[in-house]
């Protein structure tokens, strides 16, 4: 839909309104990190959804719920404070889903059982389901499904019986799907909303329309008018100020701001942090300014950056050139770029408590962050910056202006189109507020637990079966298993890249964490060196201007070479990260690193997987790229991270 298009919609939801009320469905929030994802695929259906917390009482559900969808959520069922819903609500006489933990909220409701399953899943995995089940229906017996658990069923409740289990390679069974035709109750221990789970939406869909009986007739540009009509109403005449990193989220804000309103109510703030990528400010204010932004200024800040401190929990933390800990990291960032857009308002003569801020929050970022507003049982997986204390404490006065905050990255990009935003404004790679500031991954020492030895020897015996070299690296990363956070080892393995099997490289790299917990994160050495037999010592790395530089660097070449080979636009989400390691610490090579490819394809951005060596990514243009940075000053290994999103975060810090 073109600007002029748009033009022509109401700009509210006035004329629904009129119309007969939409068929919906309430989706029962568990603490799912997949709580929104489950909203989002519902609404590609184009059916309407709204979140309640997981106890909302039935009496609170209208009477235009078709049924209700039980997410996910990290706590055990049987635990004295796990969430529990109102049983009333299996008595509205409608059809119920339950996911992951609402699978086994729902069959623990009816009197069946749940226990600790002595396989935890995290990843992929292959079941077998009923196609006689309405949820299956049109699907072959096996089916490749994301599972993020560590219970399962033990015995299923009275009317309910088993129509899915796991196959995977352990030896214990998992109940993977069980329904009651009677009461037109399922439930699914893995998540059918998820990329990852490759027939999920068609099991959603069969919900929603043969369980259900819903045709769907809601879609995007009806919360576009929605959210154009809410920015006028919030507004006003007021002014709002815009932080504007270039990226398409915050790019979609400013031109909606600009649609919304008049243009010289929107100022924009770019602050370069000295994290950006190599030109990346230039690149961004030129086309800032091509989207019709008539105030736009520039803050060069790498100085205040790096030497940043802030307050968490009553404590001064940093500087930030010299914090290790990622979520400190995160905190200090956020709340700088929040203090000089601050600034920015002041010495525009404004009031900051009577100014609205807006921002490009997702949906996901609220989640990952454990936002009570957007989940009040989530786990935090890592502070986005734009969702600091500071932007909480602001949005609880009412001065957050956040459009995109119902949408996820695809949606918005969507919207992008239908506002008439460049193409390659539309489709730029995400680049996260706090930059290459949580690609350095930082570390003064080295990461060793008591059980060093035994993982790392477990871990070489378990890669070894399937032909491959492996080593425990020292170092932690984020990851997100069974809905919490991790921060855990990273594995290193080495296979033969000459004749890569990668469909074996992704197998090893799924069973490693699901077999051993202390790792969440594996790469792939792309180097025709050995690995080391254990790795017990780091290259002692903060943030400082040397190491971003490095980063830039290094960044710049992988970006480049992608472009240069033509397959960047396939890739969803491509960088590098600065890792403190050097294969062989015994040799004197101060400041030595190694660097990590990261290239993921998704559309949600909750889940992720990492693009294929050999088919998205030719075999010889990527081990020359390893070369190639393994060539460059004080560079030691290049890997490619393997992991998928989960076990692992897309970033890794």
């Amino acid at each position: 839909m073109s600007q002029d298009l748009l033009a022509e919609q109401p700009a509210s939801s006035e004329k629904r309104q009129s119309a007969q009320p939409l068929e919906k469905i309430a989706l029962l929030d568990c603490g799912a990190q997949y709580t929104k994802v489950i909203d989002r695929r519902v609404r590609e259906l184009n059916v309407a959804t709204e979140i309640f917390p997981v106890d909302v009482k039935a009496t609170d559900l209208d009477a235009d719920f078709a049924g209700i969808i039980l997410s996910g959520g990290p706590n055990s069922v049987y635990e004295a404070n796990a969430p529990q819903c109102d049983p009333a609500i299996f008595d509205l006489g409608i059809p119920v889903l339950g996911i992951c933990y609402g699978m086994q909220l729902m069959n623990r409701t009816f009197g069946g059982t749940v226990l600790p399953s002595p396989t935890k899943e995290y990843g992929e995995t292959e079941v077998t389901v009923s196609t006689d089940c309405v949820l299956f229906a049109g699907l072959d017996p096996a089916q490749h499904v994301l599972m993020s658990h560590g219970d399962s069923v033990g015995q299923p409740a009275e009317g309910f019986e088993v129509v899915g289990r796991s196959i995977s390679t352990h030896q214990h069974e998992v109940v993977a799907a069980i329904q009651n035709t009677q009461k037109r109750f399922y439930g699914v221990q893995f998540h059918p909303e998820v990329e990852l789970s490759v027939n999920g939406g068609k099991m959603l869909e069969n919900f929603l329309y043969k369980a259900c009986g819903l045709t769907g007739a809601f879609d995007l540009s009806h919360r576009l008018e929605d959210t154009l009509a809410n920015i006028q109403d919030t507004v006003g005449d007021q002014n709002v100020f815009v932080l504007v990193s270039g990226g398409v989220d915050s790019s979609v804000t400013a031109a909606l701001l600009v649609k919304a309103l008049k243009p010289e109510q929107v100022f924009a703030v770019h602050i370069d942090s000295g994290m950006m990528r190599a030109n990346e400010s230039d690149l961004v204010c030129e086309a800032l300014k091509a989207i019709g932004l008539r105030h736009l200024e520039r803050i060069d800040a790498e100085s205040i950056f790096l030497n940043a401190t802030t307050d968490i929990d009553g404590q001064t933390v940093g500087p930030l050139n010299q914090i290790t800990d990622p979520e400190a990291k995160r905190r200090i960032i956020g709340d700088v770029f929040y203090h000089l857009i601050s600034d920015a308002i002041r010495k525009s003569g404004l009031d900051l408590d009577k100014t609205f801020i807006a921002q490009g929050t997702l949906r996901p970022d609220l989640i990952e962050s454990g936002n009570r507003e957007v989940s009040s049982q989530a786990h935090t997986i890592k502070t986005h910056h734009n969702d600091v204390p500071l932007i909480q404490e602001q949005r609880k006065k009412g001065l957050i202006i956040e459009p995109n905050r119902d949408w996820h990255k695809d949606e918005v990009r969507k919207v992008g189109r239908m506002l008439g935003l460049p193409e390659e404004l539309v489709m730029r790679h995400p680049f996260p507020g706090p930059g290459l500031g949580i690609r350095v991954l930082c570390a003064q020492t080295p990461y060793l637990t008591e059980d060093y030895a035994c993982v790392n020897a477990e871990l070489q015996e378990l890669a070894e079966a399937d032909g491959f070299e492996a080593v425990l690296v020292p170092v932690q990363s984020v990851g997100v298993q069974g809905d919490s956070r991790s921060y855990r080892y990273l594995a290193a393995i080495k296979g033969n890249l000459q004749q890569l099997n990668w469909s074996q490289v992704r197998a090893v790299a799924q069973k490693i964490p699901n077999r051993i917990h202390a790792i969440n994160r594996v790469a792939l050495l792309l180097n025709e060196k050995s690995l080391p037999k254990q790795l017990k010592a780091i290259t002692p790395t903060l943030l400082s201007p040397v190491s971003l530089e490095k980063l830039r660097v290094l960044d710049q070449l992988v970006t480049d070479g992608f472009r240069a080979e033509g397959i960047h636009d396939q890739i969803s989400q491509l960088f590098t990260v600065l890792l403190p390691v050097d294969s062989d610490p015994q040799v004197e090579r101060p400041l030595r690193h190694s660097a990590v490819i990261r290239a993921v394809v998704t559309s949600d951005y909750m889940t992720a997987r990492p693009a294929a060596l050999g088919s998205e990514i030719p075999m010889e243009f990527i081990r020359n790229l390893a070369e190639e940075l393994s060539g460059q000053p004080n560079v030691d290994w290049a890997l490619y991270d393997i992991t998928s999103k989960p076990p692992a975060t897309v970033e890794w810090e």
